[in-house]
């Protein structure tokens, strides 16, 4: 149901893939904020689902809500911020390279035909890059 350029909190859960009961705790958290009611129901105005996919990519990425709430006020000047932010990104780089290295790992075998699957020469190889890498 949607009220012209609001939308309804069933709508927007809808939408989002989020639950109602979340997006109240998320307002209640200070990470969204309703546009006003229609009769019993929160609304929200149609920027808040790129908000809410924000929240959840970074929570995905292992941000904390608290985390998530400081970005989402913070300004340029906010080096401490920034400082965290970088840091996540190299672990995020790191994670990267690590899921990587499974899925090369897993295509590989899932078309070896060396038995048992771990002697596989390539596989134990990319096992040993893995270990090396941490």
């Amino acid at each position: 149901m949607s009220l012209g350029t609001v939308l309804d909190i069933a709508e927007v859960a809808e939408r989002t893939g989020t639950t109602a009961s979340a997006l109240r705790f998320y307002e209640r958290r200070g990470l969204i904020r309703s546009s006003g009611r229609n009769g019993l129901r929160r609304t929200f105005d149609p920027d808040v689902i790129d908000r809410i996919t924000l929240i959840g990519c970074a929570q995905a990425a292992g941000f904390t809500l608290a985390q998530i709430a400081a970005f989402l006020v913070a300004n340029p000047g906010d080096a401490e911020l920034r400082e965290r932010m970088a840091t996540k990104a190299a672990e995020l780089d790191q994670d990267i390279a690590r899921l990587t290295r499974m899925r090369d790992s897993l295509r590989h075998a899932a078309t070896c035909t060396h038995t048992p699957l771990v002697e596989c020469p390539e596989f134990k190889s990319r096992i040993r890059d893995e270990n090396a890498a941490r």
